[in-house]
């Protein structure tokens, strides 16, 4: 009889996996599956970090995927902090599953920085044959919620890479580029936006404390000031060339209103 497939099976079946395999040192659960500020939902993923003196196996080939169950489709990305790869796994039933490996002398040597701020939010690890958690541990209770203001060069360098944009969007428009016009406005421009909007997150108090950022504008509508997230109700444009012309100007005022009290 099939056994229906589950997240908590998944994981049972990679456990097992990894106890006979000799390349694999650690697994540990990331994410929201191991931590208590915003855990898991019915829609969580799994995201599983396993330390392996091999990695370019299990990136390089998904023979192995097999093994764990049924899957529909597999592909590479890059993790979330970009310090390496990662395959995400569609499973039968839905199921999403992210496998980071990573290089076992990367782990003896404590964890990269990059990696510091997703880790310290939760993890969990479920097999340790070397006994590497201690140097997890040691390195992840370490991570500092508000970052340091950006110094004078940082800031300006922000705002004038955003306002040339504003201009190159203009002209894509003008030249009747608007899908490049729509991405930029919505893209890359958004993208500094919210760097601006966590700049002046991570200087604001609430109830007495500093206001936690997420990263990659994770659970925006938590930290984010009000006001700042009314503006963004209006601030994505349709498919089209005065909506798009309309919401860069509405972007370029933005800045300045967020830009103006994190200074």
């Amino acid at each position: 009889m099939a056994v229906s497939l589950s997240y908590n099976t998944l994981l049972e079946r990679f456990i097992d996996f990894s106890k006979v395999r000799q390349d694999i040192r650690l697994v540990m659960v990331i994410g929201s599956r191991a931590r208590e500020d915003h855990p898991a939902d019915e829609w969580s993923d799994l995201d599983l970090v396993f330390v392996t003196s091999n990695p370019h196996e299990y990136i390089s080939s998904q023979d192995w995927l097999p093994e764990l169950g049924e899957y529909i489709l597999t592909f590479l990305e890059h993790t979330p902090d970009g310090s390496s790869m990662e395959r995400r796994v569609l499973f039968e039933g839905g199921l999403d599953v992210d496998f980071v490996p990573v290089p076992l002398e990367i782990i003896r040597n404590g964890l990269p920085p990059e990696a510091n701020g997703i880790i310290s939010r939760g993890y969990k690890v479920l097999l340790d044959k070397d006994g590497l958690e201690s140097v997890i541990a040691s390195s992840s209770d370490s991570r500092v919620l508000n970052a340091s203001p950006p110094n004078e060069t940082e800031y300006a360098q922000t705002v004038d890479d955003f306002l040339y944009h504003v201009v190159w969007t203009a002209k894509k428009l003008r030249r009747g580029e608007l899908w490049a016009a729509k991405q930029c406005c919505d893209g890359y421009l958004k993208w500094l936006l919210l760097k601006m909007v966590e700049w002046h997150a991570q200087w604001t108090t609430r109830n007495g404390k500093l206001v936690d950022v997420w990263h990659d504008g994770r659970f925006l509508d938590t930290w984010a000031e009000r006001r700042v997230l009314g503006g963004l109700s209006t601030s994505f444009a349709h498919y089209e060339f005065d909506d798009v012309w309309q919401h860069s100007d509405a972007d370029t005022r933005s800045v300045h209103s967020v830009g103006a009290r994190s200074r």
